[in-house]
């Protein structure tokens, strides 16, 4: 018969072995965990390599010095790579054989790998060998885990005037009725069937490699900004893929979108609303010439198409670290255990096979 000194010793033990157990069942087993690394310390966040090739500095805190956003590290040492949280991946790079997965380097369990690409689905190859290898997705998709716009509009600063008419916020001094900036120029593509068809009807001025007028950086946007209309055709037709044609060479330039690309409620998400001029809403391309024609004689209606500039501005991204550092203040609501099964039918056709 024991002691009452050795019971009372067995009960402290078996009671901290059930509250040690409960602890690792909900903070996991490992060295690390995924709730762990949120509650405590900085989320770090490897980029494997740089996208396209160009490096950006990374020293201090770039997250917090840049775009005032805490508790995120962004690195590109690979010899960082057993402490990272998020490893990502950049998909050009690896489709073209330039980059491989380090499949031969030990994973811990709480580390996340994301998936990153801003192409459309036409320019990303093959997928499948990526099936069940990436947890998260980083894309201009507004379905991914992580959504990276190619632009946005945004509220401006402060009142930059009380107009008293919309027409005093359009570019002065437009002449041509449309233009279209193109460089890599196919005949079978949509965006060039649909050219080829309206200017039977209107004058579009043409620019870029393809027509022998390439313009500088610095003219762009001021040649756009004398045309009233602008073809922001898309070279690939998919889900939410509205890229800088929209938010750069419209917005910014100052001419209303005529565009072409996903279905109208897609702009509809990240557009003000009678901000563009969509494709789909017309039968045909002699009908949509005629509506461009009639609009520019009503300076009143084709003022409206600039009501949006009173109150917000355009934001367009072209920093691979503000894109990288909004990871984290999106990363506390991902599940803790996800893989893409498919990657291709989630890039495609945005099936949730997970």
């Amino acid at each position: 018969m024991g002691s009452p000194s050795f019971f009372f010793r067995l009960f402290l033990f078996i009671t901290c072995l059930v509250h040690l157990l409960y602890f690792l069942s909900v903070y996991g087993w490992g060295l690390y965990s995924d709730r762990s690394h949120i509650v405590t310390g900085n989320l770090t966040i490897l980029l494997w390599h740089w996208p396209f090739g160009p490096s950006y500095s990374l020293k201090g805190d770039v997250c917090w010095d840049r775009y005032r956003i805490t508790g995120c590290r962004l690195v590109d040492q690979r010899s960082l790579y057993p402490s990272a949280d998020l490893v990502v991946f950049h998909h050009r790079e690896l489709m073209t054989g330039q980059e491989r997965l380090p499949f031969h380097l030990p994973r811990t369990r709480h580390q996340k790998w994301v998936w990153l690409s801003l192409e459309s689905p036409d320019n990303n190859g093959d997928l499948k060998p990526f099936n069940n290898v990436f947890n998260c997705t980083m894309s201009y998709r507004r379905d991914a885990d992580f959504t990276i716009p190619y632009g946005k509009l945004v509220p401006k600063d402060r009142d930059t005037g009380n107009y008293s008419r919309t027409e005093n916020v359009i570019p002065k001094n437009k002449s041509p009725l449309a233009c279209w900036v193109v460089s890599n120029y196919n005949p079978q593509q949509k965006r060039s069937l649909v050219y080829n068809s309206l200017r039977e009807s209107i004058k579009v001025e043409v620019y870029g490699q393809w027509d022998g007028r390439v313009l500088a950086p610095s003219n762009l946007l001021p040649t756009i900004s004398r045309c009233y209309f602008y073809l922001a055709f898309e070279n690939s037709i998919s889900k939410d893929y509205i890229t800088e044609k929209l938010w750069r060479n419209a917005y910014q330039a100052g001419a209303v979108p005529v565009v072409l690309g996903p279905p109208p409620n897609d702009y509809m998400a990240v557009a003000p609303p009678n901000s563009f001029i969509h494709i789909e809403n017309f039968t045909s391309t002699k009908e949509l010439g005629n509506y461009l024609s009639q609009l520019i004689l009503n300076k009143e209606s084709y003022a409206g198409y600039f009501a949006w500039r009173r109150s917000h501005q355009v934001k367009v991204y072209t920093d691979w670290r503000e894109r990288l550092c909004s990871i984290c203040p999106q990363y506390h609501i991902l599940p803790a255990q996800k893989v893409y099964r498919d990657l291709e039918a989630w890039a495609r056709w945005g099936h949730q096979v997970r």
